[in-house]
């Protein structure tokens, strides 16, 4: 049951019990009522108004030709009873009448009362971490409900600060970790050129230049998600298949050493976005679905409604699933790959940049089937 139809049932509900109490305390003070004449009164058979009230001590001479042919007599008693059950009646009438009416209004003010309430809730459900724009804005007098609202919005201002400064932080700090990161490269690279170096210094350099490379591809992961959480700077029409193919043929290497193959079925997709964000998405995912396949298995790469790429990799738990779009996270028997445990969050988050969506779930035959929703433009290529 809704708070609206509560509120309803509980304003139905008291003015039920006043309303009764009402009639209650006016037939109590009915009953009371002592009818002023000590007579009887004459009405037509027929009718309800008294014509003629005669006092009792007249009683013996009244004569029964005076009153009409059509006429009864009734004693003080009868008339006091007979208007207290059509008090009764008409006042229990009017209480139902009035009941329906008030349920009706009671459900009108309680929608009214709790407009506010559904425009913080329909607030709430667009939040995102990467949206906080939002704010309620209440108009109104300053009562219990825009005072809520406003501390909900001074709520969400603190936090999109939060937010914000924690982004800036991730891309200064990666941006700043760079330089260091090229110039030991640079020394580590020299040192291995010279013609003096040893055998040891060699594999020395070797372990600190994949170190060194896997540093950066952390660097550069960092830079692209903070980068995508801050949403899209500018926007162009970008055909997402050719995106696709251009990704393929870059991981056409990686796919060959990992001796894997392609199944690629895709359309004419066109989306509004940005072309280097968009590239970074498709190729952490087809990288992905490689790093984390077996020889001899296949990458699928679909694209109709919505772009989906099924790798046959080992089994994937489906409890697992939700957290592989964590930042660093990943299974267990993942961990000795050369992914930094970035990938699905840069593809989630790019997909979210792009008023889209990320979800993955289990490949019945081992593996995973990730699936990306980018809204489609309305524009087609010409035929």
């Amino acid at each position: 049951m809704t708070l609206r139809t509560r509120l309803t049932a509980w304003y139905a509900g008291v003015f039920l019990i006043a309303g009764i109490a009402l009639v209650g305390l006016n037939y109590w003070f009915l009953a009371d009522w002592v009818v002023p004449a000590a007579g009887v009164a004459a009405a037509p058979v027929g009718g309800t108004a008294v014509q003629r009230t005669v006092p009792l001590e007249t009683m013996q001479t009244l004569e029964v030709s005076s009153l009409p042919a059509d006429a009864v007599v009734w004693s003080p008693a009868a008339v006091k009873s007979d208007v207290m059950t059509t008090v009764l009646w008409q006042s229990a009438i009017a209480l139902v009448v009035a009941a329906i009416i008030a349920v009706w209004l009671g459900w009108v003010v309680a929608g009214r009362v709790l407009a506010p309430l559904h425009s913080i809730t329909s607030t709430a459900h667009r939040l995102e971490a990467e949206r906080l724009d939002q704010r309620i804005e209440l108009d109104g007098p300053p009562d219990e409900l825009k005072e809520l609202a406003d501390t909900f919005d001074g709520m969400l201002d603190r936090l999109a600060s939060s937010f914000d400064s924690q982004k800036r932080f991730v891309a200064n700090a990666s941006h700043e970790l760079r330089t260091p990161l090229a110039v030991q490269r640079t020394l580590i690279e020299v040192a291995l050129g010279a013609p003096d170096a040893s055998d040891d210094i060699r594999r020395l350099g070797a372990h600190l230049l994949d170190t060194n490379e896997r540093s950066e591809k952390l660097i550069d992961g960092l830079l692209l998600l903070a980068r995508s959480d801050r949403g899209l700077a500018t926007r162009e029409l970008v055909w997402l298949d050719e995106v696709i193919d251009d990704e393929i043929e870059s991981c056409e290497a990686l796919a060959a050493e990992k001796k894997v193959t392609f199944a690629v079925r895709t359309r004419r997709y066109l989306v509004d976005g940005d072309p280097v964000l968009l590239a970074h998405l498709v190729g952490n995912l087809l990288r992905n679905a490689l790093l984390y396949n077996k020889p001899g298995g296949t990458v699928s790469v679909e694209l109709d409604r919505e772009l989906t790429v099924t790798n046959t990799g080992p089994t994937v738990p489906a409890q697992a699933v939700p957290g592989l779009f964590e930042p660093f996270r990943r299974l267990r028997d993942r961990t000795g790959t050369a992914g930094s445990g970035l990938g699905l969050s840069i593809v989630q988050s790019v997909a979210r940049a792009h008023q889209g969506s990320a979800k993955a779930r289990p490949n019945g035959g081992g593996g995973l089937v990730v699936q990306v929703n980018l809204p489609e433009t309305g524009v087609r290529q010409p035929s």
